[in-house]
């Protein structure tokens, strides 16, 4: 740990360097420096993880409601004769009127022909970068945080007791959804649903091949998804061995759903749900349907996102210059949807919803081996079914909002218009800024909780999928994923930190850039330069050059050695008629390129999790 916190100081000071450097005034102040190394003395690590956030956070606040108040800040000492606090006051007295905390609302020119310009954003990214650059950073939190969120996990199942909905929030609910989904899932067929095995981690840490060799079905499945015709393909004998192994589940058996907690902040950990083998497999292929549909369907395509990112990320950008939209963002979103209300919007195809809820686990084993069930949320995340159901009841609820709002009746055509206004990606939902406040009151009937901290429609920042913006100019900082790595053995580390540092060049903080790049090049040696989209590890140059080593005569190309990310594989035999199902599946997404061959997969898989370095010849241009 003090070796962590040796590096992030050096890092930290490094940042902080390039970030008054790109701003075009003077803004250095050799008391910033001396507060960090000393916070960072007193604190460690959660000065930089926690207590930084924690002051862009109220940064944001105040750009938000365009002036200091006496509640921002309220942990930091104030600068002399200002309501600002005294930390990073050469750069925020640019952004801030030092003496009413008012946001400055001028632009300066150009200093020089082709110069940067003299506005907030320059200024507001520097704070930011200084600010943000550990907060995501993957540290096991403390015992106590970590608990917390587990107990937070509860109480969001518990409160669902005392959520209620009027009759009238019921039936509008109801009838906005019949407009936005039956004819959207009534002509839906079984055969339309193709179950397949997802990538991750299985309730009963069953993984690769062997998730083909079904040791257990649940009894709940059958009527919808058949053992015979969903797990093993059809023809396959009745007296089979793969058949035999199978313990049909009934549903107070059924294995739980595993809620652990995986590294997101300092703060706090994510917490999510694995489903058993059986659920996963089938959530997967209506997930599959689902995305299609939604990307597709006339009412929410181009709306409704899953797969990009890029709509909703344009829109923040340019909603931050003209004001037009708000962007919104949720809280524990997934936790709280219920279970209820959510299967209703499926009512007009029972067999879909039956089919939904027959995959939907009903219980969750916390890591105390207790049990906790019957769930009242429609799933964690975690399940397959999450992201698409969330978004379609969020959509459900802002469409809701917006006809109310603009006193329209719930008809086909009043429920387009509306929708051309709404876009959501998950919990990240953009509506205009002029209904916002309604839209945000409606989310909170319906049980889900805004995250006013990453809300904006008042003043000029707005934040959606990873972009932050600030009067039409990004603002998002680069955040530092993984701790230094200490030796070659530390391979996520290393690819993390040569992407970092990648990112930091482009970015143009050259102190912090070279810094890991000497970092990285004590444990790997020299890594050449590589363009951006080279397979292997290497450093990106402004200078348009790479490190070429060697012609190929064969590809007819420059080629320079480097190591090469490498997944490991393991002999991972598969035979039989659980074979015969993969390659089945495999055949009908053949056309996913990420898809290994499938003679390949049925004698190998790769352990999930772990990459090795290998010195390979990639292309150098």
């Amino acid at each position: 740990m003090k070796s962590n916190v040796s590096d992030f100081l050096e890092m930290a000071e490094a940042v902080y360097k390039d970030a008054v450097a790109k701003c075009v005034a003077d803004v250095s102040d050799f008391r910033d420096l001396k507060t960090i190394r000393s916070r960072i003395k007193d604190e460690g690590l959660s000065f930089l993880t926690i207590t930084l956030p924690n002051f862009c956070r109220d940064l944001e606040r105040a750009l938000e409601f365009g002036v200091v108040d006496a509640k921002l800040f309220s942990r930091w000492k104030r600068a002399k004769d200002s309501v600002m606090p005294a930390f990073l006051q050469g750069i925020t007295r640019h952004i801030f009127d030092v003496e009413t905390g008012k946001v400055i609302s001028y632009e300066i020119p150009p200093t020089k022909v082709g110069g940067p310009a003299n506005d907030i954003s320059i200024y507001l990214d520097s704070v930011r970068q200084i600010c943000l650059t550990f907060k995501k950073v993957e540290i096991d939190c403390s015992p106590s945080r970590v608990a917390a969120a587990f107990q937070g996990f509860l109480e969001i199942e518990q409160s669902f007791d005392d959520f209620q909905l009027s009759d009238a929030d019921t039936d509008a609910f109801l009838s906005v959804s019949a407009v936005l989904w039956d004819n959207m899932v009534r002509n839906f067929r079984s055969t339309d649903v193709i179950p397949r095995h997802g990538p991750g981690a299985t309730a009963e840490r069953v993984s690769g091949n062997q998730k083909y060799a079904w040791l257990y079905w649940h009894d709940r499945l059958e009527p919808y998804f058949p053992l015979i015709d969903t797990a093993y393909p059809l023809g396959t004998p009745l007296d089979s061995k793969e058949l035999a192994d199978v313990t049909i589940v009934p549903e107070h058996l059924e294995q739980p759903v595993r809620v652990v907690g995986v590294p997101k902040t300092l703060k706090a950990p994510r917490i999510i749900a694995i489903e058993p083998c059986c659920m996963q497999y089938t959530q997967q292929g209506i997930r599959d349907y689902l995305y299609s549909r939604l990307e597709s369907y006339w009412l929410t395509r181009g709306h409704i996102n899953f797969r990009d990112q890029r709509v909703n990320q344009s829109l923040a950008v340019s909603a931050s210059k003209d004001g037009q939209l708000a962007t919104i963002d949720l809280s524990d979103a997934s936790d709280r949807v219920p279970r209820d209300l959510a299967l209703k919007m499926f009512r007009s195809c029972p067999d879909l919803m039956d089919s939904i809820d027959a995959c939907r686990s009903t219980r969750a084993e916390l890591p105390d081996g207790s049990i906790y069930g019957p769930l009242r949320k429609f799933a964690s995340m975690g399940s397959a079914l999450c992201f698409p159901v969330e978004a379609m009841y969020f959509y459900t609820i802002c469409v809701i909002a917006l006809l109310k709002d603009m006193n329209l009746s719930v008809t086909a055509r009043n429920v387009f218009k509306v929708s051309r206004l709404l876009y959501v990606y998950g919990d990240d939902i953009i509506v205009p800024t002029t209904n916002a406040t309604v839209v945000l009151d409606y989310l909170r009937k319906y049980n889900c909780k805004v995250n006013t901290n990453k809300t904006f429609y008042l003043g000029k920042f707005r934040e959606s999928c990873g972009v932050d913006a600030f009067d039409g100019e990004p603002v998002t900082p680069v955040y530092l994923r993984q701790v230094c790595p200490k030796n070659k053995r530390q391979v996520r580390s290393i690819i993390s930190w040569v992407a970092t540092r990648n990112l930091f060049y482009k970015k143009g903080y050259w102190q912090t850039a070279q810094l890991m790049q000497d970092k990285i090049n004590r444990i790997v040696g020299d890594l050449p330069y590589v363009p951006e989209d080279s397979p292997g590890l290497g450093y990106y140059s402004f200078l348009g050059y790479c490190s070429a080593s060697r012609w190929n005569n064969d590809f007819q190309r420059l080629e320079v050695k480097t190591l090469v990310p490498t997944p490991v594989n393991r002999t991972d035999q598969l035979d039989g008629y659980g074979a015969l199902m993969k390659f089945f599946i495999q055949k009908s997404r053949d056309a996913d390129p990420s898809i290994p061959s499938v003679e390949s997969s049925l004698t190998h898989s790769a352990l999930r999790g772990s990459v090795i370095l290998k010195n390979r010849w990639v292309r150098a241009t």
